[in-house]
């Protein structure tokens, strides 16, 4: 098993090679403008790490979401594309689940909150029993209007850490790392559970909107 994973629904660009067993090559960036331009040369540089060329790679994992529009479409159109030229099976993972798993062995125990930032005053997020298994789907919400289900809970994300009075315990990971999703998917895997497929979550409308009531002009 060779795992090439990527997620860019949130403003880290990361990418990771898994070799079944841990993690064998990592990048990560946080730049949450330049997911298209920083994708590429990052997965260069972990096959370039790990010593192996992109047909090595048996399977692709990437985050589904939830996140906005663009970023997110740059990670799966990218999975897709190498799933199609080498002829291997793309798993979708959600990132949440990703920063979830990546909070075991933080000293976050019992019950805990994800969550990451949304924009528009927002954040994406999620409930969780323990770092691998989700207990809410994931939604997106004002920070007060969840105030009362999540404030009293351990919370990570940089959702987190942008509303302290809504997550009084935020803690790290900030961002999500390709590596913990290439980690829970291997394990997902080995277990002979099925990932989900690559398709975006985006749980609302993208920013860019065709304008109501707009005027058509045509030549005469």
């Amino acid at each position: 098993m060779l795992l090439l994973a990527l997620d860019t629904a949130t403003p880290a660009v990361t990418v990771a090679l898994h070799d079944g067993t841990s993690v064998i090559a990592s990048s990560s960036q946080v730049d949450a403008r330049r997911h298209g331009e920083l994708l590429l040369p990052a997965v260069d540089r972990v096959l370039a790490e790990a010593g192996l060329k992109l047909d090595a790679v048996t399977g692709i994992v990437v985050g589904v979401g939830p996140g906005p529009y663009t970023g997110l479409r740059v990670g799966l159109m990218t999975a897709d594309t190498f799933g199609l030229v080498l002829g291997v099976p793309v798993h979708g993972l959600c990132t949440l689940d990703g920063l979830a798993y990546a909070a075991d062995g933080t000293g976050v125990e019992g019950p805990f909150v994800v969550a990451t930032d949304a924009r528009r005053k927002e954040v994406y997020w999620a409930l969780y029993d323990d770092p691998r298994t989700r207990a809410s789907e994931p939604a997106v919400d004002r920070p007060a209007d969840i105030a009362g289900r999540v404030a009293a809970l351990p919370a990570v994300g940089a959702g987190a850490l942008l509303y302290p009075d809504t997550f009084p315990d935020a803690r790290a990971p900030e961002h999500v790392s390709a590596g913990a999703l290439a980690s829970l998917a291997a394990e997902k895997l080995a277990a002979g559970q099925e990932l989900e497929a690559p398709r975006p979550l985006y749980l609302r409308r993208p920013d860019a909107q065709v304008p109501k009531n707009y005027k058509v002009v045509t030549p005469k």
